[in-house]
């Protein structure tokens, strides 16, 4: 919403310093985007007087001209001094009050004010025509001004044309301030000052009845719940009055004409849209116009005013003439069919209400939206809809030269009742925290229109205004109440113990480790949208095996998030992307959150959580003296041992991931991650192919792991084993095996024959060459350490033992020890 600091003024005191309302506004709820001075591009034009006025010495049409600048010319002692101004306007007259460019200026349309010479004669300013100033058409002459207008005053100033207009965010359930008197009375609340609002009335009523010359009936109360009609006569088309066009563009709109500003005008007033037909475009039957508000027909078309062609369904509403040609698609645009032109001469006037519902979905699949919609889509007061209909009427007669006639045709099926509530003072207070005084409570929420009743010392009756459909409960009111009275004047306490010690759940602890674990390995948190393009899974060519149905939105807010996600990796993936096309190579995160998994016949999906992490690039910037390697698939399995190890898994091994349970990942580099024998998640380099679906270029190694699982099997003891105390005994083994062997086979093979004595295990060398190892061969060095918890192990034992481990291994694999 668009808020004319000057229009707003007009209808309440406000302060000097726009930006003291700005604060206001984001004290009591109201969040300001933007604060926009208008006038700024007529900087350095002034009022000015024509001192001399005589012919320039080498040209037969222009004027060599002293112009009287006032303050904004003056020598060395502080005297105003004239411009010197050569001139080529023919309608001006010595002692003429003008309007003046000064060197410097720069006009509408980037015109720069420098000084020149024109036919060897210095000019400093320029005399300015209403089409230089951005102000109308007319450039055959410049703009003279009245003859009592003060010299040297800034024009903005003098015309009232400097603002300063302030974008605010209205949310959704404050449909009261999507106009000016709406933000008035929301302003006399917050600043405890009061309105002066004085809306327009009808002079005179003349010609025939509205009821003789219209007929209005609602087919359908659920779609329109009030539908007012007015009927002006012999309405002159042309340009709106320079006020209402003023105001009209400071509330964001485009001056037209008279007709179509007056009921943009007060619709931003008022916040009630309005809609004028061509009355003379309707069919005339019975000596009346039949307005018929009913259900559109599925297929039915209607020419909109931006001259598309629409198809209509059952769901829509419609205006039509006599129940058979739709002439406006309600609340959100005019047909053409009925649309004011240069020919109108008679207009009636609609002012009504219809379904939020229905025309929030009507302008989303039509994908039309307008400012009348928007107010339609948050509820406009159907009890004030004859109100505005006098406003816009007394405004046709003064703008368009209109006879208004008589009378106000009205259906209103369900006459909208304020609510009343029961407000408890001492329930304020309690649940503010804050001693507010029943006075302050009153005075407020009248100020906001309620009607107050008090019953006694702690309980008031409350009407609450019709414009207010949010204000329903006695907490509504209550929230009112502490708004204005600001949240940050409110003391901040702990809430009071009910006989138990506070704490994190076991299951909290455990997700706060999580989080605190993988920051510690490098990683930063994110979040990334609930939201998913739903061929996010395809991209990466992840499996939907196991992963529900999709949970569709019904109306997503944009196309590539109109489902539910069923993985945190799209989203983690395009945080890469973002980061990468911004030139931030080096990228860790982390991601804690839920996915959904639709279920068939079912109300609601499943919605397990997972962590997932993303790295790409390296592990930290370069330096001078050293440069880091680039992340692979140890460092992310060494972060989620780490992870593992913080949680005390137990029996945790990681599985080759086979290339057909994992497509996503490449393989060779991924690994399924198991502990206690269940699976719990997977690590590895994201394929190629998937990376280059979503636009990356460069490798990304990602983790993800259920947290359902971890913290089932997450454990808070920590095993003890005493330390060490007697010395081990290494040997080292190189075994020759086939390409085909792992290393957690082999490894699993030679603690298994180790027996009790065998104490660590540990791969130091993996070494290949078709020459000294064979074809098809690999030979993997390890270090294997002997040690008894009892008694010194003596030579003997340990040979005894290292050659049965041997023995055992090379039967299993089929290997032998490398000499």
């Amino acid at each position: 919403m668009r808020i004319s600091y000057e229009w707003l003024n007009s209808l309440v005191d406000l302060p000097d310093d726009p930006a003291e309302l700005v604060a206001e506004f984001t004290r009591t709820g109201t969040e300001v985007e933007a604060v926009e001075k208008v006038g700024a591009d007529l900087e350095h034009v002034v009022t000015a007087q024509v001192v001399s006025k005589r012919p320039h010495p080498d040209s037969d049409h222009m004027w060599l001209c002293q112009v009287d600048v006032g303050q904004k010319n003056v020598d060395p002692d502080g005297n105003p001094v004239p411009l010197q101004i050569v001139c080529g306007a023919q309608n001006f007259s010595e002692g003429d009050k003008i309007v003046c460019a000064l060197v410097g200026a720069v006009l509408p349309g980037g015109v720069k004010i420098k000084k020149s010479k024109l036919r060897g004669i210095e000019s400093c300013g320029m005399n300015c025509s209403e089409r230089e100033l951005g102000l109308g058409s007319d450039h055959e002459g410049i703009m003279i001004l009245p003859p009592d207008t003060p010299v040297g005053l800034d024009f903005t100033d003098y015309q009232g044309l400097s603002d300063t207009v302030i974008d605010a965010e209205i949310t959704p359930n404050r449909p009261d301030c999507l106009s000016m008197c709406g933000l008035a009375v929301e302003v006399s609340a917050m600043l405890n000052v009061d309105t002066h609002i004085e809306l327009p009335r009808v002079a005179h009523e003349s010609g025939p009845d509205a009821h003789d010359l219209v007929d209005v009936t609602i087919a359908d109360p659920a779609l329109c719940g009030r539908y007012t009609a007015r009927v002006v006569r012999n309405v002159k088309i042309g340009p709106s009055p320079e006020w209402l066009a003023r105001r009209v563009a400071a509330a964001g709109g485009r001056s037209i004409n008279n007709v179509v500003d007056v009921t943009n005008y007060v619709m931003y007033l008022t916040g009630q849209p309005l809609h004028a037909f061509d009355l003379g475009k309707l069919s005339d039957r019975d000596g009346r116009r039949h307005i018929v508000v009913r259900a559109a027909q599925d297929g039915e078309k209607l020419v909109t005013l931006d001259e598309t062609e629409r198809t209509l369904t059952s769901d829509m509403c419609v205006i039509t003439d006599d129940g058979l040609t739709p002439v406006a698609l309600a609340g959100v645009m005019g047909g053409l069919n009925s649309d004011i032109d240069e020919s109108t001469c008679d207009v009636l006037l609609e002012s009504a209400t219809f379904s939020a519902g229905h025309i929030s979905r009507t302008s989303r699949s039509l994908d039309l939206m307008s400012e009348a919609s928007i107010r339609y889509e948050r509820q406009v007061d159907g009890a004030n809809c004859a109100n505005v209909a006098q406003v816009a009427a007394a405004l046709f007669e003064q703008c368009c030269a209109a006879e208004v006639c008589p009378g106000i045709v009205d259906a209103y099926p369900a006459p909208v009742e304020p609510v009343v509530i029961a407000l408890r003072t001492g329930r304020v207070r309690a649940l503010a925290g804050a001693a507010i005084p029943n006075w302050f409570m009153a005075e407020r929420l009248g100020r906001l229109g309620c009607a107050i009743e008090k019953l006694d010392v702690a309980h008031y009756q409350v009407t609450a205004p019709t414009s207010r459909p949010d204000l329903t409960r006695e907490v509504d009111l209550i929230e009112e109440v502490v708004r204005l009275w600001g949240e940050g004047d409110i003391t901040a306490t702990l809430p009071a113990p009910r006989n138990h010690a506070g704490g994190l759940t076991v299951e909290q602890r455990r997700l706060r480790l999580i989080g605190s674990t993988l920051r510690a390995c490098g990683l930063s948190e994110t979040s990334t949208y609930c939201f998913a393009d739903k061929d996010d899974l395809g991209r990466l060519n992840i499996p939907e095996t196991g992963r529900g149905v999709p949970v569709r939105i019904i109306n997503p807010l944009v196309a590539d998030q109109s489902e539910m996600r069923r993985s945190l990796l799209p989203g983690l993936l395009r945080s890469v992307s973002y980061n990468v096309d911004h030139d931030v190579d080096n990228v860790a995160l982390y991601e804690v959150g839920r996915v959904f998994f639709g279920r068939e016949h079912a109300s609601q999906p499943d919605e397990p959580s997972y962590v997932c992490g993303v790295l790409a690039g390296r592990r930290a910037d370069d330096a001078w003296n050293q440069r880091f390697d680039e992340y692979d698939f140890f460092d992310a399995k060494g972060m989620v041992e780490q992870l593992l190890g913080a949680l005390r898994l137990t029996k945790v091994r990681f599985k080759v991931a086979a290339p057909e349970g994992y497509p996503w990942l490449q393989p060779g580099r991924a690994a399924e991650v198991l502990a206690a024998g269940e699976s719990v998640g997977w690590v590895g380099n994201v394929h190629p192919r998937s990376l280059a679906n979503l636009g990356l270029e460069v490798p990304v190694v990602a983790f993800e792991l259920s947290c359902a699982a971890l913290l089932r099997l997450a454990c808070d003891e920590l095993p003890y084993r005493d330390v060490p105390t007697l010395p081990g005994v290494t040997h080292d083994l190189a075994i020759v095996v086939d390409e085909s062997i792992t290393y957690e086979q082999l490894a699993q093979r030679i603690r298994s024959a180790g027996g009790k004595l065998l104490a660590d295990v540990r791969l130091f060398d993996v070494y290949r060459d078709p020459v000294r190892v064979g074809e098809g061969k690999k030979s993997m060095a390890f270090s294997l350490t002997y040690r008894a918890a009892d008694r010194t192990l003596t030579s003997e034992e340990v040979e005894r033992a290292h050659e049965k481990l041997v023995s055992k291994v090379c039967r299993s694999t089929g290997g032998e020890v490398r000499s």
